[in-house]
């Protein structure tokens, strides 16, 4: 029994900090929904990177959303300081009871510290500065294989709360204007709700897609059964390029969205698709999310920390001994083997399967 747990119905506002890459600010979500499950008096907001904002707006939960812009740091450091003073001044106003930090960044330190806030949780690190800056710490050790969702519960659980199963899932509203928006682009091309595979191949990290060739097979393969393919990927040039490279020896018509969706879009359009196909990547988390079937490719990220998180899935990983490695590339040369070895049959049966469900 905790004897420093939190009494919740004594709070008023919490704060929640994830200072990381989309997936991973995702991931974070069932937080959100959970401490408002037991505690709906509490008003929730959200400190993010600007640019992940999109994974947790419209969230029922958070009331608010505050965002560090990654490009304040190339403004001059006039311009930062004024921008970090206007967002500190915010947070300071809203007079937080609780800072939840789920990331190691010190900035989550400094937050609590200058926020005021009475209480604050954040994963137990050796630095004794950041020990003094919180209340409450949970046990985290470099390396676990528990998945990153139970990872960030743990705040949650260092404070007395106990996560009910069914209350874990991943919540990412897409809205109206991008449900609206894809389903003009299906009726456009003359595809039907689950009536396509939704597959997106590249990553902006190199080391954890696979083999080009492959995907090529695989989209030819899944054509010559019959289904109708919907493929996407950022618009990043590096990733454009690879997804050029991947379609041009189709000889079938598929739909290619390659840089042409929102995030939100992006969910809204898996969430119509009978199965996702991808690597670890942010699309695949929001699959997960969407309750949309996943077939995830998985190299040198750990599959059990990153994996698709509570729905049907299959992953797809090797026997080498080294992985995971989270190494960027074998050597650091962009080309995990561990991936790129991954055979299209063993692919393409995992897919057959979970259409099959």
């Amino acid at each position: 029994m905790l004897t420093d747990a939190i009494d919740l119905s004594q709070l008023r506002r919490v704060l929640v900090i994830k200072l990381r890459h989309h997936g991973d600010v995702l991931l974070t979500s069932p937080v959100f929904s959970i401490l408002k499950n037991h505690a709906p008096h509490l008003k929730i907001d959200a400190l993010l990177y600007q640019d992940t904002a999109e994974m947790l707006t419209l969230h029922p939960a958070i009331e608010e959303i505050h965002t560090i812009d990654r490009a304040w740091k190339r403004a001059g450091l006039l311009t930062q300081a004024r921008q970090e003073w206007a967002l500190m001044s915010r947070l300071r106003s809203k007079r937080y009871d609780l800072v939840i930090h789920l990331s190691e960044h010190p900035r989550g330190a400094w937050v609590k510290r200058l926020t005021g806030a009475h209480y604050g949780v954040a994963r137990r690190l050796s630095n004794r500065w950041w020990q003094n800056s919180f209340t409450h710490l949970f046990p985290w050790a470099p390396g676990s294989t528990r998945h990153t969702v139970e990872i960030h519960l743990d705040a949650l659980r260092r404070i007395g709360l106990q996560p009910g199963l069914g209350e874990r899932r991943l919540v990412l509203e897409p809205g109206l204007d991008a449900k609206r928006h894809i389903t003009e682009i299906l009726a456009a091309r003359g595809l039907s709700s689950k009536g396509f595979i939704h597959l997106h191949p590249t990553s902006r990290w190199l080391f954890k897609c696979w083999a080009e060739d492959k995907m090529t097979a695989l989209m030819q393969a899944l054509q010559a059964q019959g289904h109708a393919l919907v493929v996407t990927s950022a618009p990043d040039a590096r990733e454009l390029a690879m997804l050029d490279r991947i379609l041009r020896p189709l000889s079938q018509p598929m739909v290619n969205l390659g840089g042409q969706l929102t995030l939100k879009q992006l969910a809204a359009l898996t969430a119509q698709a009978t199965l996702f196909i991808g690597v670890d990547s942010a699309p695949m988390h929001i699959a997960a999310a969407m309750q949309t079937p996943v077939l995830a490719l998985f190299g040198p990220s750990g599959d059990k920390e990153w994996g698709p998180w509570m729905v049907p899935h299959r992953l797809i990983t090797s026997d080498h001994s080294c992985r995971p490695c989270g190494q960027d590339g074998c050597g650091g040369g962009k080309i995990s083997e561990c991936l790129t070895t991954l055979p299209v049959e063993r692919v393409l049966a995992a897919a057959q399967e979970l259409l099959a469900q």
